[in-house]
């Protein structure tokens, strides 16, 4: 299960390093680049607000099956598309199947963890997604380096992956009895249980920081490259996506004996040190500064989605899990597509540059909101 969640992931990666090439060869506007993420995003929310908690009624292995099929069909869309338009189509399609699979799988994943290893299940849910992100950006920017027709070779073998992959869950365990109540779970709600109320709140902005820099590395990265450095190959975007979701991975598996609550704490400091390198890289045009922001902001993301993940799913009961997923994406993926939409709009009447460095600003202080909210949640929990 965890390896159907990378494999979704890093077809949400690859498109990284492609669309500045259809930019190219199409003529469109910057704008609309960043709407083909924007709307990934938004459609992988509107996905999770409908169905987040569905897969709590009619079992995991339906939703696994409908969104690995889902992302199939995406992949043809994006190897046969002719314009913008149907890159955009295809990466809604991407959105709807990715929000299908997010919190279903993140929740067999846990649960098919020995009771014991629970916690290991959780660290695995938040680092799959960050990993499969690593390998689909530096996969695809490989390919654009180097293969003649480098986009059509990337949505073929994807689509083959996802073929596999959807006979594959066919044979998956089913991890959660059905039970009534699947119709009213299509009714958009969070699902936050009681006992995790607090700390979800606690970690918003943690949460709200790390997929900012998910936006910017995904999104954004490519034409800051491009228009503030100068640097224009494909491959130095999907590297600069590899470094920070990289690093956030190994983050992610390196912290199995670190405190939620202070994975939470260092990764928003890691963030936030981050973003103002990333602010100090765009205003002065030191590439050294860009990748030194690249590394901090990795290891902050993985640090940060690590901590709340583990903090808040043990905490709650089995089938709770799927709709504590849902409430967390949530705040993740609304944060990642407003973003991304916002900036390309702003691209238009500024400049790259003063996006990018405003984009910077933003980061950082929702960041440090994060690491002082971490910190007095857990000076308050101490009191008590």
């Amino acid at each position: 299960m965890a390896t159907a969640m990378v494999l979704i992931l890093v077809a949400a990666g690859s498109p990284t390093p492609l669309l500045p090439i259809y930019e190219r060869e199409w003529g469109f506007a910057p704008w609309l680049l960043t709407l083909a993420f924007g709307v990934y995003a938004i459609a992988l929310l509107l996905t999770i607000l409908v169905i987040g908690s569905l897969s709590d009624h009619v079992g995991r292995r339906p939703l696994m099956i409908a969104a690995l099929g889902g992302d199939l069909v995406a992949m043809l869309v994006f190897l046969f598309s002719p314009s913008i338009e149907w890159l955009i189509v295809g990466r809604v399609v991407q959105g709807l199947a990715t929000g299908a699979a997010s919190s279903a799988i993140s929740a067999a994943v846990v649960e098919l963890a020995p009771e014991r290893h629970k916690k290991l299940g959780a660290q695995v849910a938040g680092m799959a997604p960050i990993a499969g992100l690593a390998v689909g950006a530096l996969f695809a920017g490989l390919v654009a380096q180097f293969a003649a027709h480098a986009t059509a070779t990337v949505w073929l073998v994807l689509a083959i992956v996802m073929a596999a992959g959807t006979v594959f869950t066919l044979f998956v365990p089913e991890t959660s009895s059905r039970k009534p109540g699947a119709l009213a779970s299509l009714t958009p709600r969070l699902s936050v249980p009681a006992q995790v109320r607090g700390l979800f709140a606690a970690t918003v902005a943690g949460t709200v920081a790390t997929f900012l820099t998910m936006a910017l590395f995904l999104g954004l990265v490519p034409i800051v490259l491009a228009a503030v450095f100068g640097v224009t190959g494909p491959i130095f975007g999907a590297l600069a996506a590899f470094i920070a979701f990289g690093l956030g991975t190994l983050v992610s598996a390196g912290a199995g004996a670190v405190a939620p609550h202070r994975l939470r704490l260092l990764g928003s400091a890691g963030l936030t040190v981050g973003a103002i390198l990333f602010i100090a890289s765009v205003g002065t045009g030191a590439l050294a500064l860009f990748w030194a922001s690249a590394v901090l902001c990795g290891a902050g993301m993985g640090a940060s989605f690590t901590g709340t993940t583990r903090g808040l799913v043990p905490e709650v009961k089995p089938h709770e899990r799927a709709g504590l997923f849902a409430a967390v994406y949530l705040v993740a993926y609304l944060s990642m597509g407003v973003s991304s939409i916002v900036a390309g709009l702003v691209v238009g009447p500024v400049s790259v540059r003063a996006m990018a460095a405003g984009f910077g600003v933003v980061t950082a202080l929702v960041a440090l909101a994060g690491a002082l909210t971490s910190a007095g949640h857990r000076r308050t929990r101490q009191i008590r």
